[in-house]
């Protein structure tokens, strides 16, 4: 593993008006490894998640993804082309095909040619096991489908890490595993993710470590198998307790 952090965070501070959401996190992520923020509702985990890639600004601290700062306007359109991100709801956009759903960002924002990004689309496509579908729009698949296309368009930018912000909370339970299969095989193939999940099966089979949030803060982290049956403090046992 490396030595210096991918992602580095350092005291974070964020306040929604006078309601703390982060009081002075501090994080660090290595290239290849995948972290699970779990926590209940309200403890900031996603809010976490959207300053990693200034979709949130921050009040004080520091962020340095890749060792870029997240300081310059520039040097955040640096970050977002690197980092990809996969949200609860889909954002496909429905006027196009789930071809050029996942060409568009490409020819946009990587300059590739059509024929280069039908190409990275179709091949994307496959990984995530719905080639068949390129040329239907995306009100004719099912949430699972448009998932696993959300994911094949992020992955379209070559990212080096991969942001999921609770990506099968939308979903009907049948289709969770789909999208949870994709995650694993990104996963076993050495992307960075960081994770923020209610799905605890997907922690203990692909996470490097467990983070758990409450109130804005890091209450506890560890290897998935020690934070789930072994949890050192009490704030970590009574909220296990409820969802295993």
């Amino acid at each position: 593993m490396a030595t210096e952090p991918i992602i580095h965070i350092e005291n974070l501070h964020k306040h929604f008006g006078l309601t703390p959401a982060l009081k002075g996190i501090d994080l660090d992520i290595y290239s290849g490894e995948v972290v699970v923020i779990i926590g209940p509702s309200g403890s900031g985990k996603s809010t976490l998640l959207r300053c990693i890639n200034r979709l949130e600004e921050y009040d004080s601290g520091g962020i340095i993804v890749d060792n870029i700062p997240l300081t310059t306007a520039e040097n955040i359109n640096a970050i977002r082309t690197e980092v990809g991100m996969v949200f609860q709801s889909f954002n496909l956009f429905p006027h196009l095909t789930v071809l050029e759903n996942v060409m568009i960002a490409q020819k946009v924002v990587r300059k590739r040619s059509k024929a280069e990004a039908m190409t990275i689309a179709q091949n994307l496509l496959e990984k995530v096991g719905i080639p068949e579908k390129a040329y239907d729009f995306p009100g004719q698949l099912s949430g699972g489908q448009q998932q696993r296309v959300a994911i094949a368009r992020a992955l379209a930018m070559n990212p080096k890490i991969m942001l999921f912000d609770e990506p099968t909370s939308a979903l009907d339970p049948e289709m969770i595993q789909e999208v949870l299969d994709v995650m694993l095989q990104l996963a076993s193939e050495g992307m960075t993710m960081v994770v923020v999940s209610h799905e605890m099966g997907f922690a203990r089979a692909a996470a490097d470590r467990a983070v758990l949030m409450d109130e804005g803060v890091i209450v506890e982290e560890a290897v998935p198998d020690v934070l789930f049956s072994a949890p050192k403090q009490a704030r970590t046992q009574a909220f296990l307790s409820k969802i295993l």
